[in-house]
């Protein structure tokens, strides 16, 4: 069923001509009102289920394995951009990248004599070792969970893939220049040495990056929380996550046993990929509701909302629609829904006290203002019924008697609504017990 504030009289009212014959037989209809059309205002709510959402989240993680030698924030600790909050220890990456520093500095020393294994065969070799590297390097930034430094990672190992393919592509030409007698030995092992030198420092500059992302920086302002979220996104706008990770799911790895806190403690061991600490931006909260697909097309950007958490019985948080999703989503419900976004206010409370700040992940409703009217029309929502043509109906009295009159209905509030035709302010009109009249029925 559809989230939306709808009055049961709507559907109650359709065994009408079913029961016309059993209630024409009373007069004087028991458990019957009646009142007064009137002029006045409607509001149309939709109720959709949300959560707080802060602005962002960024989830720092070790780029290898070793131990976390210094850890600079405690928790709720606020930091700002740049900040270095922890340092890793790795011997696996500085080993990684001694070696490639004494093979950068062999590389460099000059070029190579004639290779034992031939050209094809040096070749091949310094491919192996280039492919090596690559895919060592892809490896570990890969395990980098700050979406910017991990995307300048990968790309830095794209550029130098392409820089070394080239040299090894030069490398190859050169060789079957000299087989082909058009060009010198020497031609051929100065594009390898080249290629040599390229691959060695490719190696080196991937080496150091992942040293170099050992120490960990805080890549947004925010407040600090060691470990990660219980459940990946949990109280964030994922939209936002995946901009910042340009497109790309933040990896996650494999959280600790149960029974074990996932906070690493100073001195602790880390694998590579495990999450040392999180940051969350909540300078700007907001809810993500599910609004029915029955529903969404009636909500549009800057509708009005107002939130309630489950957390905080009696307050009120002021919001207002900042977007809606193009594409669907599966709902809790089964059904298909849509992600709106609404931006949160500061709440008050029942006796007009400050209400709490929301934490994000927090169960919240959002009633959302989809429709006005005002200075019109209205009727009591239990006054309507549905006729059996689909059409929708009110009984009007006059003179005592019940007569039915078709009408139209506008916005539809959740006690009273709107009637663009078929009444007039000041008509008396039977309000409840509208299925146990019938044309024609005295009415008192």
């Amino acid at each position: 069923m559809t989230p939306r504030s709808r009055p049961l009289a709507l559907l109650a009212a359709v065994t009408l001509a079913t029961g016309a014959t059993a209630a024409s037989c009373r007069e004087e209809p028991s458990g019957v009102d009646v009142g007064e059309v009137r002029l006045g205002a409607v509001a149309e709510i939709v109720d959709a289920p949300a959560t707080v959402t802060a602005r962002s989240a960024a989830t720092l993680t070790a780029a290898s394995a070793g131990t976390l030698t210094d850890l600079l924030v405690r928790p709720g600790d606020e930091v700002r951009p740049g900040q270095v909050v922890a340092v890793i220890d790795s011997p696996e990456a500085t080993a990684r990248l001694d070696s490639a520093a004494r093979a950068l500095d062999a590389a460099s020393q000059g070029g190579p004599g004639i290779p034992a294994v031939g050209l094809d065969g040096a070749r091949a070799e310094t491919d192996a070792a280039a492919a090596d590297s690559f895919r060592a390097a892809r490896a570990a930034a890969g395990q980098v969970a700050d979406a910017d430094v991990r995307v300048a990672l990968l790309r830095e190992v794209d550029a130098a893939e392409h820089r070394y393919d080239a040299a090894s592509a030069a490398v190859a030409d050169a060789t079957r220049a000299v087989q082909a007698g058009v060009a010198g030995l020497g031609t051929a092992l100065g594009a390898l040495s080249a290629a040599q030198r390229t691959q060695a420092e490719a190696a080196y500059d991937l080496a150091k990056g992942t040293v170099d992302a050992l120490t960990l920086r805080a890549p947004i302002a925010g407040v600090v929380q060691l470990g990660g979220a219980a459940q990946a996104g949990a109280g964030v706008d994922v939209a936002e996550l995946l901009e910042s990770a340009g497109g790309a799911r933040p990896p996650t790895g494999a959280g600790p046993p149960a029974g074990v806190d996932p906070a690493v403690p100073e001195g602790g061991y880390v694998g590579a990929g495990t999450t040392v600490l999180t940051i969350v931006d909540v300078s700007a909260l907001g809810v993500t509701a599910e609004v029915d697909e029955t529903d969404v097309l009636l909500v549009e950007e800057g509708a009005v909302a107002d939130v309630e958490l489950d957390a905080a019985t009696g307050a009120r948080y002021p919001g207002e629609v900042a977007s809606i999703d193009l594409l669907p989503t599966e709902s809790a419900r089964g059904g298909v829904s849509y992600r709106v976004r609404i931006t949160l206010g500061a709440g008050t409370l029942a006796d007009g006290g400050v209400a709490p700040a929301p934490r994000p992940g927090m169960s919240a409703v959002a009633h959302l203002r989809v429709r006005e009217a005002a200075n019109t029309v209205t009727v009591p929502a239990a006054a309507v019924f549905s006729t059996e043509s689909g059409g929708e109906a009110v009984w009007v009295v006059d003179g005592g008697r019940a007569e039915r009159v078709d009408v139209s209905v506008g916005v539809q509030g959740q006690d009273a609504v709107q009637i663009v035709r078929g009444l007039r302010a000041g008509q008396t009109i039977v309000v409840r017990g509208t299925d146990r009249v019938t044309d024609g029925q005295r009415v008192p």
